[in-house]
């Protein structure tokens, strides 16, 4: 999956590239640290964007929307210079999409990743609720505030990273933590003008292939 995530940044040299990876649910930036070791390898620039409420950081759960995780992504691109390549994972999907909705002119090109992809209006939990199939729902246990997810230790292997080694699946259960709940209720709101000029990519992760589509602006 690198070395096409890395086609994308076209015939310019590498070292004038910056990729912005963001991280998915139950997740923090360590997720991304080997791809991040092999795209400098090859020369490009690369952020990790932690997501609060995830990895180190301690915001409340009750604080957090899906707003709040736009505005940290938004924050680590303009610390940067010229447009970057936003990379979001899984949840990370509605996080990209609203960040290029705010700042489409810093944005060079989004990459979905196994990712939701949210039309103008919908929620994390509108499309996850179009999966009938998927493991993760009938293992979730929310909290009794109804601001944290949580997931029984012997289900993450299954659910998140069944195909991993051994030492990934380990690393996913040590950095376990609940995730914030009222991120996925809130909506996208995105415009043709906006989101909609910001070129997209989605990279469909199916075993033992991934496809690779060039969306519509």
């Amino acid at each position: 999956m690198l070395t096409t995530a890395a086609t994308f940044a076209g015939n310019k040299p590498p070292s004038s590239r910056t990729f912005v990876l963001v991280h998915g649910s139950w997740q923090g930036p360590y997720a991304w640290q080997t791809v991040k070791g092999l795209l400098e390898k090859k020369g490009y620039k690369v952020t990790i964007v932690e997501l609060p409420g995830h990895g180190s950081d301690n915001t409340p759960p009750h604080t957090l929307t899906l707003d709040t995780y736009r505005d940290k992504v938004v924050s680590a691109i303009n610390a940067l210079p010229g447009k970057v390549i936003l990379v979001g994972h899984s949840m990370a999907g509605m996080v990209v999409s609203v960040t290029a909705e705010k700042v489409p002119i810093r944005i060079e090109k989004v990459i979905y990743i196994g990712a939701y992809l949210p039309a103008n209006g919908q929620s994390l939990l509108d499309l996850a609720n179009t999966d009938a199939d998927a493991l993760l729902g009938p293992a979730l246990i929310p909290s009794a505030d109804k601001t944290l997810l949580d997931i029984k230790p012997e289900n993450l292997s299954p659910i998140f990273i069944q195909d991993g080694s051994d030492a990934a699946k380990k690393l996913v259960v040590d950095n376990y933590r609940a995730e914030p709940a009222i991120p996925f209720t809130n909506p996208a709101v995105l415009s043709p003008a906006n989101f909609g000029s910001v070129p997209k990519y989605y990279i469909h992760t199916l075993l033992p292939k991934y496809y690779i589509h060039t969306l519509p602006s």
